[in-house]
């Protein structure tokens, strides 16, 4: 089935439900469960879009589900590192994140991304709290190093989630707020570190052993090698299509962000495309759902 179809199909069975006993069944499995969901990419920057994921996060915790939103903000720190004039070197498309650019990423994802998304929350009538990594001492980081040609090279101030302290976000679950969070964690050496959006989500997961991972991407999903959408994935399946080369690229760290926190007891992930209107809804709220699910089995 491709993503046209079953987009159409979800669209449909949203549209001709008349009778809220159609749709509590989808609403009532999910009450007092957690998903975590990675915001970013188009569904981000397009304001449109935007308002509609923070009244579409609105709704599912006013139907029971707790939200967790982990962002991310690439685009926008590339923005105002050109702006104060911070020149990035790379290696292999990764950048090394010095003190000057980790002073930028930790302005623009914890202050200015952060609260704009927070405020469209609460301007969809939402209650929401912003908070980073460091925060509470959410997420502690490990120093991230990159292998080329058999040696470590240090990236800078990258880390990767080593522990995740669920217990503030439980806190704010409890107290009907929905959590935001800005991926940069704390190292044990008290140094700030920039951490992949994926990856946080990921850990973040596992951590409160959330029903759902969400990634909002641009794309409609995993494809087969003819262009279609796979709807569902286990993990083995999910291993062999990267050993193939179905999978391939900027798509192979992010099912492996989800095999790893389906692996530690998230119940299943999902690659879902951010450009489409209300994708979250109509992922959870009907029985087609859209994106790839990967699974255990």
């Amino acid at each position: 089935m491709s993503s046209e179809i079953n987009y159409t199909e979800t669209k449909h069975w949203l549209r001709t439900a008349r009778t809220i006993s159609e749709a509590l069944p989808y609403m009532r499995r999910y009450n007092g469960k957690s998903f975590v969901i990675k915001y970013g990419g188009h569904a981000m920057v397009d304001k449109e879009l935007a308002d509609v994921f923070a009244r579409d996060i609105v709704l599912m915790k006013q139907v029971g589900i707790n939200p967790i939103v982990v962002h991310g903000g690439g685009p926008q720190i590339n923005d105002m590192l050109k702006r104060l004039n911070i020149k990035s070197e790379f290696i292999d498309g990764l950048r090394i994140t010095d003190t000057a650019t980790m002073e930028v990423v930790e302005m623009v994802l914890a202050g200015s991304i952060n609260k704009h998304i927070v405020g469209a929350i609460q301007a969809a009538g939402g209650s929401a709290v912003g908070l980073s990594g460091r925060d509470a001492g959410l997420l502690l980081a490990k120093k991230q190093l990159m292998q080329k040609d058999g040696k470590a090279v240090d990236l800078g101030f990258v880390g990767d989630p080593e522990t995740v302290n669920p217990q503030v976000l439980k806190t704010a679950a409890a107290g009907g707020l929905v959590p935001v969070i800005a991926p940069v964690g704390y190292g044990e050496d008290g140094k700030t570190y920039n951490i992949n959006a994926d990856t946080a989500a990921g850990a973040i997961a596992a951590a409160v052993g959330a029903s759902r991972l969400l990634l909002l991407t641009d794309v409609a999903g995993v494809l087969d090698k003819s262009g279609k959408l796979i709807e569902n994935l286990t993990v083995t399946e999910t291993r062999a299509l990267m050993s193939d080369g179905t999978i391939s690229g900027g798509m192979i760290p992010k099912l492996e962000t989800c095999i790893e926190a389906v692996e530690q007891g998230v119940d299943a992930a999902v690659i879902l495309d951010g450009r489409v209107p209300h994708s979250l809804l109509l992922e959870i709220f009907t029985p087609h759902g859209v994106g790839t699910l990967v699974s255990r089995a």
